[in-house]
């Protein structure tokens, strides 16, 4: 027993530790390459290049269908039988398959049909390849496997091709197509790299699946799915909606802010992700067990995200200045807005995904993120559409929205005895208390 725990607490430690080396380079190569672009394209260039993104980022949601989750989860429980993992490896790659094609053809009719697309085809086209990168590279599998010294290699590999192709090739504003192909090229070397790795050292086989086996994981991961999609309209559906009504100019300002709190965010990524296959495997085995290890882990984050909110709160005229430079001035109040992100969304990440999904609340987490989208885009439509607030009223939008849907996650969780954080039902909240949001 004691070997048990001694085994897992050293995976435990090297997971995080090469997903702390990944979010080193997510986080310090963004630091450079960022402020470079932004300068070098400008707010409308760059603010193009972001609807693109945005746009091609409901695809990769598509073709995920949430086995980013669901599948991590089947891979943990089942790592030990190498023939269980080899089965579910082919199947989720050839659903994830058939979705690009089908993603690629929607694409292609979408932007070769819709005058707005037309005139930038080329920019969406290139786009696309971060499709193909994200079903290559099937980060669910080293997850599951708990092998994430392979998914540091890679990415480091992947984001060092990006950085210096990017000073090479984007030199000036016209050059603005160069940096969604080159973000599509790292991602696709990372894919291929990937299934070389996974083929000749962890030893995993493609075999033709089932469509029983098949059947079911598109069953296992609909919840999620739904969620996702949802998210996405929580997410990238602000970029891509300001895009639909605003100039490109007004999209640069709003996106930049994102991607500052973005790459905040993201410094909580190497233990968040780090931990979920534990969790889910311990919330399978010992479920009081997992629910300390989770309060432990929410008091570390949550005080750590609330000084991270008042810094960017406090010194975002200091950071838009120094990150973005003179041009993206607007930045600045778009940041402040924001800046509460950086608590919310940490917090939210551990309700959700090490919360309801380990102790197979997946239900909810779907009701909840539907019920989430949906808010987002009501505000939308009346901030951005009707209201015209621009960069400042899509942020506000996501900053509302996110904030409604956290104490959401914790209403649920408490009411299925999962406390985590214990506090008084708020008046607002109370008024779900027997509707079907949270309803069993």
């Amino acid at each position: 027993m004691f070997n048990r725990f001694s085994t897992d607490k050293k995976r435990l430690a090297g997971n995080f530790f090469s997903l702390s080396a990944i979010e080193a380079a997510n986080y310090l190569l963004p630091l450079i390459t960022v402020p470079y672009l932004v300068r070098v394209l400008g707010p409308a260039k760059f603010g193009l290049v972001a609807f693109a993104q945005a746009l091609i980022q409901y695809f990769i949601t598509f073709t995920d269908y949430g086995f980013q989750l669901t599948a991590t989860r089947a891979i943990s429980v089942a790592r030990e039988d190498a023939g269980k993992v080899s089965r579910i490896f082919s199947a989720v790659t050839l659903i994830k398959a058939g979705f690009m094609l089908a993603s690629f053809a929607a694409v292609s009719a979408i932007v070769f049909s819709v005058p707005k697309f037309r005139q930038d085809a080329l920019l969406y086209i290139f786009a696309f390849g971060m499709v193909i990168g994200d079903v290559l590279f099937p980060v669910w599998l080293f997850q599951g496997l708990e092998k994430m010294k392979f998914i540091a290699a890679i990415n480091l590999l992947a984001r060092t091709i990006f950085v210096l192709a990017i000073f090479v090739f984007v030199r000036k504003e016209s050059d603005y197509l160069y940096a969604p192909l080159i973000t599509s090229a790292g991602t696709i070397v990372a894919g291929i790299v990937s299934m070389l790795v996974i083929t000749s050292r962890l030893g995993i086989k493609f075999t033709v699946p089932a469509l029983s086996e098949i059947a079911a994981h598109l069953k296992e991961g609909w919840n999620v799915f739904i969620s996702m999609v949802s998210i996405s309209l929580i997410t990238t559906s602000n970029t891509f909606f300001l895009g639909l009504f605003a100039p490109s100019e007004i999209v640069g300002y709003y996106s930049a802010g994102e991607k500052i709190i973005n790459l905040v965010n993201k410094a909580f990524n190497p233990i968040l992700v780090a931990v979920y296959p534990h969790i889910a495997k311990t919330a399978a085995e010992a479920r009081d067990i997992a629910l300390i290890k989770l309060r432990k882990l929410f008091v570390l984050v949550m005080t750590a995200s609330f000084a991270v909110f008042i810094g960017i709160f406090a010194f975002s005229g200091l950071i838009v200045a120094v990150v973005l430079g003179p041009k993206f001035g607007p930045t600045e109040a778009v940041l402040r807005v924001l800046s509460p992100l950086a608590f919310v969304i940490p917090i939210a990440y551990i309700f959700a995904n090490l919360g309801l999904l380990p102790f197979k609340l997946d239900r909810y987490f779907a009701r909840i993120y539907i019920f989430g989208g949906i808010l987002n885009i009501l505000l939308l439509i009346i901030l951005v559409y009707f209201l015209k607030t621009g960069a400042i009223g899509t942020a506000l939008a996501v900053l509302v929205t996110q904030t409604f849907i956290t104490a959401l996650m914790w209403r649920v969780l408490g009411k299925h005895g999962i406390k985590i954080v214990n506090m008084d039902i708020p008046p607002l909240l109370a008024v779900f208390n027997n509707k079907a949001i949270i309803d069993n």
